[in-house]
């Protein structure tokens, strides 16, 4: 078994009073596609944006590629092994396409512009919309910026790919374009850590199936496990409103 890419132990996350996670632990292997779904408020999403210290965590520790998370020197290494991709794009607005995605190769890892525009073509193409190279991001449809989220993510060479709810501010229409990239991803063998409601793209492509209640994982498990059989009570009544039985 290869070493584990990802090692959280007994991670706590305080916002003022409220104890956001309450002692989450998870070990997740290189090219494992992992799903984290539960209610609102759950910790779901503040879990994964502890993973890249994006919320910093407050108790027990966080592992990424045998670094551990603590430290500037070390947030920065770990931040240049994960890449994230966000609900809402957060592209720069005043910078083409092109732009965004060369920006933190080349300031990060030093890449010349040259080889950083010929890596960010392909990724481009790679997600469908190599000919919007030259836009802005305002000029794209929701389903394009996203890729274009994804491609930028990309073009540091992450270990690990973050996805906190990457298709819920799209169109419906537009969800299918992100989640087949998603895919395709999945199929290459990356990491991936998923935040999501959608259910088929869970079923489909997760290694696991992480639920979230209150701050914690309560179940752990296989789709085909989770679907047919979840076992905690809270699960049952969450998949029991998202599929309708």
């Amino acid at each position: 078994m290869a070493e584990p890419i990802i090692v959280a132990s007994d991670v706590h996350k305080h916002f003022g009073s409220f104890h956001a996670l309450r002692g989450v632990s998870l070990t997740v292997q290189p090219g494992e596609v992992v799903v984290v779904i539960g209610p609102s408020g759950s910790g779901k999403s503040t879990f994964i944006r502890t993973l890249n210290a994006l919320d910093p965590h407050d108790g027990g520790s966080v592992v990424v590629d045998g670094i551990p998370l603590q430290g500037a020197r070390n947030l920065d290494a770990v931040r240049r092994e994960v890449g994230m991709v966000f609900q809402s794009f957060n592209l720069f607005p005043h910078l083409s396409v092109l732009e965004n995605v060369t920006l933190a190769p080349t300031r990060v890892r030093r890449t010349n512009k040259a080889e950083a525009e010929r890596r960010a073509l392909e990724l481009l193409r790679r997600v469908g919309i190599e000919e919007q190279a030259h836009k802005f991001p305002a000029q794209l449809s929701g389903g394009q910026q996203q890729r274009v989220a994804i491609a930028r993510a990309l073009a540091m060479d992450p270990k690990v790919m973050l996805f906190d709810e990457p298709t819920s501010a799209l169109d419906p229409e537009m969800i299918k374009e992100v989640l087949d990239v998603m895919k395709d991803l999945a199929r290459g063998g990356m990491t991936m850590l998923v935040v999501t409601h959608e259910m088929g793209f869970a079923r489909e492509v997760a290694d696991r199936i992480l639920f979230f209640d209150q701050g914690l994982i309560v179940e752990d498990t296989t789709p085909e496990a989770f679907y047919n059989n979840p076992q905690h009570e809270r699960a049952r009544v969450f998949l029991s409103k998202i599929l309708g039985h």
